[in-house]
């Protein structure tokens, strides 16, 4: 019998389908439209990228050809990968970017959420950032000015916000707190930095800061532009934990508070927990908006993925001839790094229930 009610559901289930496109003139006019232009612009994508593209020869080949041009990203890859990382040396960052999204990739699986996880990044920096640096163990020094590409875009980002995220939390119950002095210290100071653009706390931190340092005293420019990516970050990371927060109902902290738990016990075991999962989409939003965002670190003179992308266009030989082909495949790099951050997102949503509480 179930069988039979399924069979007599599914042509009424297509034809509410069909109705929705088909279902008025009006918008039988506008499907066939729509159909028309993604046919029109499919038709015209594929002709450009495999029909008449070229994917191998040189400059004056690409000139020739009417599609892309693909020997120009075979030609650049490395460089807009890596940057002016010393080419001989550039297994290094590869090798780094590897372990760190192995990393990120097994830190994402909740059942192995715990101290162990924390003690083991806390193994793993010093291990990626003596691999990207050097000056030991054989292995040639590169400063930091030298680092770029996709390794510093994924440093500047996550190593920013997983820094950031505890200092947000921090600065939220601060902002809640019954004590004056705190939360006016934490009103200004999140209030300050949301107030301003992330460029300008870039060109403080690089420009700004070394006049206010002692003669003969300097601070890295990569750690000027970490440190500020984490100031500005907490500040917004604050306000959406603060809402969390307060979403919660009294009931909660009233019944920690009647089982004899202090401040930190109920805000560690109770409240901050529930805060977090339930603010998990403004906050994937936030990381995918830093992941984007790091291009401004160009201000301090710091060259990220995509503004080795650009730097990439400017080769004599190939400038001017292949300009889409190298924003595409910035597009699809962010594209792809933001789907998987989304799509996380989407399953820390289903797992923890989030909204069918």
């Amino acid at each position: 019998m179930a069988e039979a009610r399924n069979v007599t559901r599914r042509p009424a289930h297509r034809n509410s389908a069909l109705k929705v496109y088909f279902g008025t003139p009006g918008n039988t006019v506008v499907t066939l439209v729509c159909v028309a232009i993604l046919a029109f612009a499919a038709k015209a994508a594929i002709s450009w990228l495999l029909i008449n593209a070229v994917f191998s020869g040189t400059p004056e080949d690409c000139k020739a050809g009417a599609g892309a041009c693909w020997p120009y990203l075979a030609a650049k890859l490395r460089y807009m990968l890596f940057g002016i990382y010393p080419f001989d040396e550039q297994w290094r960052p590869f090798m780094a970017t590897i372990l760190f999204v192995v990393a990120m990739a097994i830190s994402g699986i909740p059942r192995l959420w715990g101290r162990p996880l924390v003690v083991a990044w806390a193994a793993l920096l010093p291990v990626l950032f003596l691999l990207m640096s050097g000056g030991t163990l054989g292995l040639a020094h590169v400063p930091t000015s030298q680092w770029g590409g996709l390794p510093l875009s994924f440093m500047l980002t996550f190593v920013g916000l997983i820094c950031a995220l505890p200092l947000g939390i921090l600065l939220a119950l601060a902002r809640l707190s019954n004590l004056p002095a705190i939360r006016v210290l934490a009103i200004t100071f999140i209030e300050l930095v949301r107030g301003v653009p992330l460029i300008s706390v870039l060109f403080m931190a690089s420009v700004m800061l070394p006049l206010f340092m002692p003669d003969g005293m300097t601070f890295d420019k990569l750690l000027r532009a970490q440190v500020a990516i984490i100031l500005f970050a907490a500040a917004y990371i604050a306000e959406i934990v603060r809402a969390g927060l307060q979403a919660l109902p009294r009931g909660q902290t009233e019944a920690a508070q009647a089982l004899g738990l202090h401040f930190w016990q109920y805000t560690y075991l109770i409240t901050v927990p529930q805060a977090l999962k339930t603010v998990i989409p403004p906050l994937v939003s936030l990381f995918i908006g830093f992941f984007q965002d790091t291009t401004l670190v160009v201000i301090v003179g710091l060259l990220d993925f995509l503004n080795t992308v650009r730097t990439a266009m400017r080769d004599p030989n190939w400038q001017g001839i292949a300009v889409l082909e190298g924003y595409l495949f910035a597009a699809v790099v962010y594209f792809v790094f933001s789907a998987i951050m989304g799509a996380y997102s989407r399953y820390l949503e289903k797992r923890f229930r989030v909204g069918h509480d």
